[in-house]
């Protein structure tokens, strides 16, 4: 596990106070990288550094953002942590110990160390919405009790870390996978050529993207592999126009 490339993300956390516990919470568990959804203004330096201890340089070097899919645009993965289940809610929740393996064989896949994971911690009230989960991947959860399940948004981060920080001796050594930008590209090219040869009635374009774009994230695509699939879609629009057009001429 190369903790080094663990991204934790905070949307719109209200507490300053809880951002300082968590800067703390991903020091004990050797992950530095912290992106923020909201504006650094609105927050209480203060408070933050009185949390935070000497984790504060933590937040010092934290970067701000207007939302998820920004902050995650150069991560391979992007996993958002939810207690609640549901249709729209990634279906199927992994363990911290499963993600925990996942993000070990993803990260340790790059020659060149370089495959960000993020972990995306919704706002102490709401938790992630509906709509914020959708720009995730896949979901976690943290196992609760029936008769109080919400957890503190920095206890959530610590136990999300310390349990990649007791994976992280896991070693895979192969290729670099893919960001989720790049990831989108490939994405673009399958939903085009899926229109091209008229896939699409007038719904379902957007949920096929999602699909593909989810699906790809957790396969740790290649380049390589991306390229074949984009070589896939585009020559069977090709095939399909060739054959369209000679019956028009037939």
């Amino acid at each position: 596990m190369n903790l080094s490339n663990i991204v934790i993300i905070l949307d719109h956390p209200d507490e300053s106070r809880n951002i300082g516990s968590a800067c703390r919470a991903m020091a004990n568990n050797d992950i530095k990288s912290l992106r923020i959804i909201g504006k650094k203004e609105n927050y209480n330096i203060e408070q933050i550094y009185t949390l935070a201890i000497h984790a504060k340089d933590i937040f010092d070097n934290a970067t701000f953002f207007d939302s998820i899919t920004e902050a995650t645009a150069d991560c391979v993965l992007c996993a958002g942590t939810t207690r609640r289940r549901g249709k729209k809610r990634k279906g199927k929740l992994l363990l911290p110990e499963e993600f925990a393996k996942t993000s070990s064989q993803i990260t340790n896949l790059s020659e060149n160390n370089n495959s960000k994971i993020a972990v995306v911690f919704g706002n102490e009230r709401t938790g992630l919405t509906d709509e914020q989960l959708e720009e995730c991947n896949i979901g976690v959860t943290i196992p609760s009790s029936d008769e109080f399940s919400s957890l503190n948004l920095s206890h959530a981060v610590q136990i999300i870390c310390y349990t990649l920080f007791r994976e992280k001796n896991s070693t895979v050594t192969g290729y670099t996978p893919l960001n989720l930008k790049r990831i989108d590209k490939t994405v673009t090219v399958i939903s085009d050529n899926l229109k091209k040869i008229g896939f699409f009635s007038l719904n379902g374009q957007k949920e096929m993207e999602l699909f593909w774009r989810n699906l790809l994230a957790r396969s740790a695509l290649s380049e390589s592999e991306a390229q074949y699939l984009e070589k896939i879609f585009t020559k069977a629009a090709g095939l399909s126009q060739k054959k369209q057009d000679s019956n028009i001429t037939d």
